[in-house]
């Protein structure tokens, strides 16, 4: 009988935990995001559109719209993007975590330029 209730204690402390792990976020909507680099802060917004775990995020800067293409899996979120410069095809990876569903932070590579840490927050 003590290895039974030991056993039902067992499963209801660990199933909402991993239902708690497991959570899906969903990112669509407006995004205010904040990077960091050696030349300052600098702001941009995202419109991020979500299907399942695929996203869609379109960059909305300085130098126009950038659209890109990425994944959620749990409070990971990360997407590529890729836009031509006067030297070239110029490639950025972000990758974060979700810090709840209003917050996300993380690091966006770019390749022989190094990284940045990025921030964004819900707009609506």
């Amino acid at each position: 009988m003590r290895k039974v209730l030991g056993l039902v204690v067992s499963i209801c402390l660990i199933v909402p935990l991993t239902l708690l792990l497991a959570q899906q976020y969903n990112l669509s909507g407006t995004w205010e995001m904040t990077t960091q680099s050696p030349r300052g802060e600098m702001k941009s917004e995202l419109e991020i559109k979500q299907e399942g775990t695929k996203i869609t995020v379109t960059m909305k800067t300085q130098r126009g719209d950038i659209t890109g293409e990425g994944k959620v899996e749990g409070n990971k979120v990360e997407w590529t993007i890729t836009r031509q410069t006067p030297r070239g095809e110029f490639t950025t990876t972000y990758k974060g975590e979700i810090k709840d569903k209003d917050h996300m932070a993380g690091e966006a590579e770019m390749g022989q330029f190094g990284s940045i840490q990025w921030s964004a927050t819900r707009k609506s």
